[in-house]
């Protein structure tokens, strides 16, 4: 009877395995989201596997040989593949299904000058401060109100947070 199985894959080989895959009729899914990531200093929308080196199967065992699939290019093995295959019950899958259909990604804009952040991590941290400018090396400037005056420091970005005051909706 057909059901659903968890196949490892190579590393980045999800798609490949899937293509080889289906050249065998054999039906699969693979989990896809869209988020933003940070490449070569810029923000960008990157669509990647949900699982990364994971790919839902669905097929027969009494059909389809297992080592078929495990030596389908791109494929590792499936998981917990030993004595008994344990099958995924297929309400898992049609709720995943739904949810990465549902799911939008949040796409959070680079901070500008002027833009209130609030410091997440480090000594300053549920303070606010105002963000002047990036660095090259991950950090940035911000004005820091201290003891009556206005100071420029340099911290790490990672340590700091927009605040909802920069949206002028709120």
């Amino acid at each position: 009877m057909k059901s659903w199985y968890l196949l490892y894959c190579k590393t980045r080989h999800e798609i490949r395995a899937q293509q080889n895959l289906a050249l065998q009729q054999v039906d699969s899914y693979l989990p896809m989201i869209t988020q933003q990531k940070t490449v070569r200093n810029k923000q960008k929308m990157v669509t990647a596997p949900l699982f990364p080196s994971y790919l839902f199967i669905y097929f027969d065992p009494q059909i389809t040989s297992v080592s078929k699939i495990h030596n389908t290019r791109g494929a590792n093995r499936i998981v917990g593949c030993r004595e008994v295959m344990t099958p995924i019950d297929d309400r898992i899958v049609s709720a995943l299904k739904r949810r990465v259909q549902d799911y939008v990604p949040e796409e959070v804009k680079p901070l500008g000058k002027g833009d209130k952040v609030k410091f997440v991590d480090g000594p300053f941290k549920d303070l606010e401060a105002i963000f002047d400018e990036n660095n090259p090396d991950k950090r940035c400037h911000v004005l820091f109100n201290i003891m009556g005056q206005q100071k420029r420091i340099l911290v790490e970005l990672t340590n700091l947070q927009a605040t909802s005051k920069n949206n002028p909706a709120t």
